[in-house]
């Protein structure tokens, strides 16, 4: 390797904590040398996941607990809020709207579910900052900020309800899975995939308290426990 193609090596760099050391040599003899063969399967195989799950990057949520899934069953994407960004065709970055891309093209899943959650710390910035009690998080600096602020539409649809901040934010919850699948079908694949019956979209929200899910009804646009 000459010396301009080597890699930049951060000086902050250290070690992995120790204690995911453990874990993951806790995991390697426990989980992965008991299911070897899958694991040989779907590396030599590629993965073939019959959904993909959008869930917010929030450690409290664990969809792959919360849905029984071994490797190899879903596809999740991860961020603050669990939203879908509308379709654009710029040359910005965009992970989570290749992430659809790739899951409709290449993976051809059968399913997208947009699942939120309450206690939701980005959907709460969202209100906050468009209620004018953050205004740090309108500085255009602010890349959190700049992203909850996708979810404005749905805050505009529950700031005139009757409701305290809690309930607001409860609601907003709800809605920001709602305007996230409204921007998933602006995507022309999944919009094309949908129109032949080759993909669905459903939105949930679940309770991390109580562990209750709500599954949203999209022809009498409400959120039904199941």
């Amino acid at each position: 390797m000459s010396e301009h193609a080597k890699p930049l090596m951060s000086e902050h760099a250290k070690p992995l904590p120790q204690y995911l050391i453990d874990r993951y040599r806790s995991w390697k003899t426990l989980r992965f040398e008991e299911n070897k063969a899958w694991y040989g399967r779907l590396a030599a195989d590629g993965q073939r996941p019959r959904t993909m799950v959008v869930s917010c990057c929030d450690s409290r949520m664990d969809v792959v607990s919360i849905f029984g899934s071994e490797p190899g069953d879903l596809f999740v994407v991860r961020n603050v809020a669990n939203i879908i960004p509308p379709y654009t065709r710029d040359h910005a970055h965009h992970g989570t709207s290749a992430a659809v891309e790739y899951a409709i093209k290449v993976l051809k899943v059968a399913n997208i579910v947009i699942i939120g959650h309450s206690m939701c710390g980005g959907v709460t910035a969202c209100h906050d900052m468009c209620a004018g009690e953050a205004p740090e998080l309108m500085e255009e600096d602010s890349i959190i900020g700049r992203w909850v602020d996708l979810l404005q539409p749905a805050y505009e649809r529950v700031a005139s309800l009757d409701l305290d901040r809690k309930g607001k934010i409860v609601r907003l919850e709800h809605e920001g899975v709602v305007h996230s699948l409204g921007n998933l079908e602006t995507f022309p694949c999944v919009k094309e995939a949908l129109e032949k019956g080759e993909t669905a979209i459903h939105g949930a929200w679940i309770n991390i308290a109580t562990g209750e899910i709500e599954v949203y009804d999209r022809e009498n646009k409400v959120f039904e426990a199941i």
